[in-house]
């Protein structure tokens, strides 16, 4: 794997055992993440001036599930990411609903990505988009909370299993993650019981999302049924619920910024990895080309059925020589 930047954090040995940090989300099967990626992880992050900037050929370093599997049709591909996002983010005015954009990166060059195609009734402007923890569809995720897009993008829908023990060593403790669209950074399941207080203790944070009561509307297009998580309007935000606000963050101190900053945690219970910015998201995370779990008639390709086979992207360039 080749690294530079902040990326240098994951030069430990690549291999792990994908369960090294627990399950996020017991409801969901998953796919044993037992085979290695089809190549060389390839991640640089940098800060030039005000801008971070991350390049990744979005290859996993980490055991993935097998793909194509009967959820998810899809073969593992290299892409070329480029994204810039500011080095000194600032908090919006209001926050930004994530839409059909990537919510962020990971450290190993891995999107997050946790909003899906599919919708019920495979109709858009339904409102009701299925979650992919949310039990309801098979999606084919592996046990890192992952699969793969139509073009070959293998992308987190919750916590990175492997990535997040290998970088925590399985400890109870704050841990960098990522990267979001606006520039602030990505922390796994924990954090201090007293933002501010380093010396407070680290606890599982919690969000601050719930489970609608009653039952959805039914006809004219609406699904019905109870409120049971398989939608992600399925789900509300209460405030002081739980420890983070409706973007799935909080300002404090961190071991990167014992200053304080704003940052987001992803969190075993909904929304997973967030789903709402409290910067401005950078516009490199605009997607262009279909946005792809699904196509419009809800499958890509039929289950089970091998994805056609795409050229892969030309590899980044190699790294420049070490200084003297």
């Amino acid at each position: 794997m080749k690294v530079t930047g902040l990326a240098l954090l994951l030069a430990a040995p690549a291999w792990c055992h994908p369960g090294a940090a627990g399950s996020v989300h017991g409801d969901v099967e998953r796919v044993p993440a037992t085979e290695r990626p089809p190549g060389e992880t390839r991640v640089a992050m940098r800060v030039e001036g005000d801008r971070r900037i991350i390049e990744s050929n979005g290859l996993p370093d980490h055991p993935t599930g097998r793909f194509p599997n009967r959820g998810n049709p899809h073969r593992i591909l290299g892409q070329r990411h480029r994204f810039t996002v500011p080095a000194r983010p600032e908090p919006a005015t209001v926050a930004t609903k994530l839409d059909r954009q990537p919510f962020g990166v990971a450290l190993n060059g891995v999107l997050f990505d946790p909003n899906t195609a599919e919708f019920h009734g495979n109709r858009r402007d339904s409102g009701w988009n299925y979650e992919a923890l949310g039990g309801k569809l098979r999606l084919g995720l592996d046990e890192n909370h992952a699969h793969v897009q139509p073009n070959g993008a293998y992308h987190y829908h919750g916590l990175p299993t492997a990535l997040f023990g290998r970088l925590s060593g399985g400890a109870k403790r704050m841990t960098l993650l990522g990267w979001a669209a606006d520039g602030f950074p990505i922390y796994g399941l924990y954090g201090y019981k007293d933002p501010g207080d380093p010396a407070s203790g680290v606890v599982e944070l919690r969000s601050s999302f719930r489970l609608r009561s009653g039952r959805r509307p039914e006809g004219d297009g609406q699904p019905g049924g109870a409120y049971d998580g398989s939608f992600t309007s399925d789900y509300e935000y209460a405030a002081g619920l739980g420890d983070l606000d409706e973007c799935n963050g909080r300002h404090g101190v961190t071991p990167e910024f014992p200053q304080g900053t704003y940052h987001y945690v992803l969190t075993a219970d909904y929304p997973f990895v967030p789903r709402a910015f409290r910067g401005t998201p950078d516009p490199s995370f605009a997607r262009r080309g279909p946005r792809g779990d699904a196509s419009p008639a809800g499958r890509a390709h039929p289950p089970g059925t091998p994805a056609p086979q795409r050229r892969p992207p030309p590899p980044l360039p190699p790294d420049p020589p070490p200084g003297p």
